[in-house]
């Protein structure tokens, strides 16, 4: 059966009111179209079948017509040929064909009808099939959108950023703590020999191994200040 029992069902149908119930709208979206192009594809066999049959009724019709004026010409013969009981018997079977012909006439007309339901509930199927594929598209684009910010702020949330945000933190710390030991050096106001200048480059020079090889080993890289 499906999401919907009936043509008349669907072509009544409140799309948007159908998604708003549903836990999840895109799914039902999909199963919506497909029972909506499975029941069009139903609907156009229905059609063709008619069309089919209406075919069927013409081409006899024809024959009928054409039975009919055989037994004409034929009680007209038999009337010149002074035999009006074969005549009447001709215009028995003429008006035989008649009655067939006036019964296949109203099949005809109610096939007819029937066909120009068919036609209305096409094109009103068509109409909500295309809405369907429209809500479909909105849907599926929202749903991209809605995935690609989700992923965003799960990466923000994930912990991996407060990490980084932490060993730049204690980056800063250690370099807090390097400068410190550089600027002891300076206490005191004293005068700075050749050997205490010279001291104060190879503590630097030590200073900036140190720093770079604390980056190198937090996957930080070797950064020039």
């Amino acid at each position: 059966m499906g999401i919907f029992s009936r043509l008349t069902d669907i072509v009544n149908s409140n799309i948007t009111a159908l998604l708003d119930r549903a836990e999840d709208p895109t799914k039902m979206i999909r199963l919506i179209v497909q029972e909506m192009e499975d029941t069009l594809v139903e609907v156009r066999s229905d059609a063709a079948r008619l069309i089919a049959d209406r075919k069927e009724i013409k081409r006899r019709l024809k024959r009928l017509a054409d039975g009919q004026m055989e037994w004409q010409k034929r009680a007209e013969l038999a009337v010149q040929k002074g035999r009006e009981d074969l005549a009447r018997a001709a215009l028995i079977e003429r008006a035989k064909l008649a009655d067939l012909i006036k019964t296949m006439e109203e099949d005809d007309g109610a096939l007819a009808e029937r066909m120009s339901h068919l036609d209305e509930d096409i094109m009103r199927l068509q109409a909500k099939l295309a809405e369907a594929k429209a809500k479909q598209a909105s849907l599926m684009a929202r749903a991209h959108t809605a995935n690609a910010r989700l992923n965003v702020r799960e990466q923000l949330y994930d912990g991996r950023v407060d990490n980084a945000m932490a060993r730049f933190d204690f980056v800063e710390k250690k370099l807090d703590e390097m400068e410190g030991r550089v600027e002891a050096f300076d206490l005191g106001g004293k005068a700075k020999t050749l050997a205490d200048e010279i001291a104060d480059l190879e503590a630097e020079s030590q200073i900036e191994d140190e720093l770079a090889k604390l980056k190198a080993g937090m996957g930080l890289g070797a950064t020039k200040d």
